[in-house]
């Protein structure tokens, strides 16, 4: 709704100018002005933005509130607010959350009211006042405080008490606010101008002054002079100033960029500054007045200064156009400030960082240095902390540089400072100990040889844990709840290559608390063991480690490895382990080779007698041996011929051409030998003889009946059936071979018409033994052996003849008569089997 007043001697008019009456703005009320009966003049009117309140001042120094919708009479109460003896110059309503405040100024005092509530309490803000058109609210940048501007300074007021004041000169004729503008018409005290409440009038023209103030940045935004000045309006974006002449002055404010291109020319940057944040403007465009402030102060010499302005640019401006300016040594002061607001901002990158510590340890700073490091959390940590450890070391800061790293879990170079420049390996070595087990056992296998070399018993018992069931110390951070963690021992022998005494104290207890430890373990340990006992030089020492190899041979950890034990035993002339292993792998050869080496005839013997059953051949090596010394060797000769002869080990012939070469045998030697061997060969020949008579009669008989079969006729005479007993009936099924079956009875047991059911099981086994023969008649090899291996030669090389193996030998001198003979006899079993076929 647009509303307009109008005062008069007879009251106050409202018009509405959205709605027409006869094409003229509505009047929607009118009521009357002046309180009381006695006359008066007003002398200003202010309304609230919400049109629920209106204050109307007069001459006689009274004001009059209107509370209410002031556009509808039934909605709005009028009231005497309040009474004086000075003229009321000036009015404004301020609304501050739900109180409303009326300021109230006239030509000799200010005050304010608080118009929201019932009482309206009234507050003294000053005892001098000012003249029509003299006071204005300000917006909200200046805290819409009323302004009050008197001929020496322009005050502000809050609604409970005075505030800033500024010393503007110049009697003031007009304010107004625009925009956070202060826009003042004021007269030179030189003329003395007569207000329109004092005797006279003012002069009809005179050259007035036009200043528009910006209270905020403190600078005069502009300055012109007029003539007559009538009024100053504020609309459509603009300033409008009229002068009594008829003219019509426009001010249009300048862009930002504007204003700051002339600051900048001026070398106003601070006023720029102040400028630009009033404005709201963008935080690269600051960045850019903070670059062009700093250089201009850096162009000055006021170093200082500049980097205060250039720290204003960070993040916005590229930090190595700053570092470039201030490398120089006499400014490191300048680039330490610098570089310390990179880092709390956490901008800086490792150079950065790098840069800062030199610039630390150039000004030998330790406090700031320490300042910087010792960040009590993650959150603010600003800088990269291992170029930090990095260039600490290097500039020799090593507590400093020894803090980051253990604060921040920088265990290498922890480690590193620790044995390398300081060279405290105690504190090294705890220190591992408190790690994590993965951490702990990565930087044992790193430093081990180092640490191993100066503090070895200390090492030892830390890998001791480490490789059983490793558990941080207590100062470490760690779950008592974990699983057991525990390093493969085998990994960290070669740390004790200089160490023996170490290492074998730490194979021996691996080997004692964990049995199933790595085979290198047990490898090394042997290893070390042997190479003490051949070192050893005091034999009770000497049997003690001797005993001590012994057993870790017997302990079972070598079967897998056993070439790797047995070289290990060679290489130190262990001879009591290599027989042992010698025994467990079953190397009876070697065994008896290493008797004979050294002549040990009784444990040649014995080994014969342990292992022959195993490996007969022994006793063949042992006679062989025997037969080549030219000492006297009877009583072995003897105890081997006789095992050789219970064993039938040896043809006769091979062991008399075997003792041939020993020049000492006589032969008394091998007599009781011969005799014995010929005596059995002598009864195994009658008994052959006996065998083959016996098969010739059978072979006459078989063929007699084979005759018999095929010239003479056959009498089936059998009454009872073969398979059920019962009486012979016919239908029946008779056979060659003498049985006789009831067909019912054939029908049902035979598994072919052409077989007996009862000769099947055996003529089956008879088809299948010549299949065998068959099939195994190019099995040379398999004969060889049997016949090497067998107590009876001659049995072997007859079953060999039986299965066929020697029919395909031909002798061309046979006559052909020969050959089919051989033939007939080849398929004699196969005629063995006629008798058995169906009769009909």
């Amino acid at each position: 709704m647009l509303l307009r007043w109008n005062l008069s001697v007879r009251g106050v008019k409202i018009w509405n100018l959205e709605k027409r009456d006869g094409g003229n703005p509505l009047c929607t009320r009118i009521f009357p002005a002046i309180p009381g009966s006695e006359p008066t003049v007003v002398s200003c009117l202010t309304v609230h933005e919400n049109l629920n309140f209106m204050a109307i001042g007069f001459t006689d120094g009274s004001v009059t509130l209107n509370k209410g919708d002031i556009t509808r009479d039934r909605h709005s109460k009028t009231q005497i607010l309040h009474k004086g003896n000075y003229p009321v110059t000036g009015l404004a309503f301020r609304q501050a959350g739900k109180t409303t405040h009326l300021f109230v100024v006239t030509t000799e005092n200010v005050q304010s009211y608080i118009v929201s509530g019932k009482d309206c309490p009234r507050v003294e803000l000053d005892t001098h006042g000012c003249g029509l058109r003299c006071s204005a609210l300000s917006d909200p940048s200046q805290d819409l405080q009323f302004i009050v501007a008197g001929d020496e300074c322009v005050y502000l007021y809050q609604p409970d008490e005075r505030g800033p004041c500024f010393a503007f000169e110049g009697h003031k004729l007009i304010v107004h606010w625009f925009r956070g503008y202060l826009v003042i018409v004021s007269r030179d005290r030189k003329v003395s101008p007569k207000s329109e409440f004092t005797s006279g009038d003012p002069q009809s023209s005179d050259k007035q002054i036009l200043n528009i103030y910006d209270l905020c940045n403190k600078f005069i935004a502009y300055s012109a002079v007029f003539e007559d000045i009538v009024d100053v309006l504020a609309e459509w974006g603009s300033l409008y100033v009229l002068t009594r002449d008829g003219r019509v002055h426009a001010l249009q404010e300048k862009d930002t960029q504007t204003k700051l291109e002339m600051l900048f020319k001026k070398n106003l940057f601070e006023m720029a500054i102040n400028l630009a944040k009033s404005q709201h403007l963008d935080s690269d465009g600051l960045a850019h007045i903070f670059m062009q402030y700093g250089d201009h102060l850096y162009s000055k010499g006021n170093h200082d200064g500049a980097v205060q302005q250039y720290i204003r640019t960070i993040g916005k401006l590229e930090p190595s156009y700053v570092i470039r300016k201030f490398l120089d040594a006499q400014r490191i002061h300048n680039l330490t400030a610098y570089l310390q607001t990179l880092h709390r901002q956490s901008l800086a990158n490792a150079d950065h960082t790098t840069l800062l510590l030199n610039c630390y340890t150039k000004l030998k700073d330790s406090l700031k240095l320490e300042e910087f490091i010792k960040t009590k959390s993650e959150s603010e940590v600003h800088f990269d902390v291992e170029t930090a450890i990095k260039v600490l070391r290097q500039a020799g800061y090593y507590s400093q540089a020894l803090y980051l790293a253990e604060d921040h879990a920088h265990h290498e170079w922890y480690l590193k400072i620790q044995l390398e420049d300081i060279k405290n390996y105690q504190e090294a070595l705890r220190y591992i100990g408190k790690l994590p087990f993965e951490q702990a056992e990565s930087n044992m296998k790193r430093y081990g040889k180092i640490l191993m070399h100066h503090i070895p018993e200390q090492m030892t018992q830390l890998l001791k844990g480490l490789c059983t069931n490793y558990q941080p110390s207590p100062e470490g951070q760690h779950d008592r709840e974990a699983p057991v963690c525990r390093a493969n021992s085998e990994e960290f022998i070669p740390i004790f290559a200089n160490n023996p005494r170490e290492l074998k104290a730490f194979l021996e207890h691996m080997s004692a608390v964990q049995p199933n430890s790595p085979q290198g373990i047990y490898d090394t340990l042997l290893e070390l063991r042997l190479q003490n006992w051949a070192h050893e030089k005091d034999p009770q020492v000497k049997q003690k480690l001797h005993a001590e190899a012994i057993s870790l041979l017997k302990s079972g950890r070598f079967c897998d490895v056993f070439d790797k034990a047995l070289v290990l035993c060679q290489m130190h002339d262990f001879q009591d382990g290599v027989l042992y292993l010698y025994e467990q792998g079953k190397l009876y050869q070697q065994i008896m080779h290493y008797h004979m080496q050294h002549e040990q005839y009784r444990q040649v013997i014995a080994v014969c007698e342990c292992h022959g059953e195993q490996e007969p051949s022994l006793w063949e090596q042992a006679l062989s041996y025997f037969a080549r010394k030219e000492e006297d060797c009877k009583e072995y000769v003897a105890a081997v011929l006789k095992h050789i002869e219970n064993k039938n080990l040896m043809p006769p012939l091979l062991v008399v051409q075997t003792l041939a070469h020993n020049s000492t045998a006589t032969l008394s030697v091998i007599r009781d030998y011969l005799v014995q061997k010929l005596q059995k060969q002598s009864q195994q020949i009658a008994q052959d003889e006996l065998r083959v008579r016996r098969y010739r009669e059978e072979t006459t008989r078989i063929r007699q009946e084979i005759l018999e079969l095929k010239t003479s006729p056959k009498i089936f005479q059998k009454t009872k059936c073969s398979i059920c007993n019962s009486a012979l009936e016919l239908p029946s099924v008779h056979f060659l071979c003498g049985h006789s079956f009831h067909q019912h009875c054939f029908e049902s047991y035979s598994e072919s018409d052409a077989d007996c059911p009862t000769c099947l099981p055996e003529n089956r086994k008879v088809m299948d033994m010549i299949r065998a023969q068959e099939q195994k008649r190019d099995l040379h090899d398999q004969f060889q052996h049997q016949l090497k291996c067998s107590n009876d030669s001659f049995s072997v090389i007859a079953d060999y003849f039986g299965r066929g193996v020697f029919n395909k030998l031909t002798l061309l001198t046979d006559p052909p008569m020969v050959r089919l003979t051989g033939s007939l006899e080849s398929g004699l079993q196969r005629d063995l089997l006629v008798h058995s076929r169906r009769g009909t």
